[in-house]
């Protein structure tokens, strides 16, 4: 009845998500590129996109026939845009529409289709596998339990969070927008309260540390059950 509670908000409230991302690429609060769309130091940085690449790619080849992948939050799809060709169709979707579109035409392959989506609210497309990189982060806890209802239709979850590095108070509520729970020394845990996320198995893909205690950036693997 919980979920059912949650979805019924969900459906009934405006949430300010949409406008606020549309306002993140509009006043290029994530910075530029000299793009009319950029997703952030952390979509483009070869510290961070590589080694996170390196992951998904050995995980995608790992199967015999190929997934289908759906990226929930694809942004600018700096990254989404290398590992389309380990997937047998890649679904893209993201919140702020002139983004879809844009993509929709920098991004041509038969493998792939973009779509515009509120998935803390809207049904998401099929898929083995679903990527969330750096997306939950940025949502409230009633929306980010919105979309992790949904999850278990997924038999793998990749899920990539900046969190604090060491101990903290996990799953902060915030104010969905450009900012992350990092500013409250907290982070998201889908496996704690309230999400209790259920799973078949955990294993943690990538680590990686940033500088000047800005905390790190963890890569999971979810089975779901």
């Amino acid at each position: 009845m919980k979920n059912n509670k949650n979805n019924t908000i969900l459906k009934k409230t405006p949430w300010p998500t949409k406008a606020a991302m549309d306002q993140v690429y509009k006043l290029k609060l994530w910075g530029e590129n000299e793009t009319n769309f950029y997703s952030g130091i952390g979509s483009h940085h070869p510290k961070l996109v590589q080694p996170y690449l390196d992951v998904l790619t050995s995980f995608l080849t790992s199967f015999k026939n190929p997934l289908v992948v759906c990226d929930l939050g694809c942004g600018d799809f700096n990254v989404g845009k290398e590992l389309v060709k380990y997937s047998k169709k890649y679904f893209a979707v993201d919140i702020v529409e002139d983004l879809i579109e844009h993509n929709k035409v920098k991004f041509i392959d038969d493998n792939l289709e973009f779509h515009c989506i509120n998935i803390a609210v809207d049904d998401l497309p099929p898929g083995d596998c679903v990527i969330l990189r750096q997306v939950l982060q940025h949502l409230s806890n009633i929306e980010v339990q919105g979309i992790v209802n949904k999850l278990s239709k997924y038999k793998y979850v990749i899920l990539t969070e900046h969190i604090p590095e060491g101990d903290f108070i996990p799953n902060k509520d915030i104010i969905s927008g450009q900012g992350i729970r990092l500013k409250k020394q907290s982070g998201l845990d889908l496996l704690a309260s309230p999400f209790n996320f259920k799973i078949k198995e955990e294993k943690q893909l990538l680590s990686v540390s940033l500088k000047d205690s800005k905390g790190i950036i963890i890569t999971t693997l979810y089975e779901t059950l």
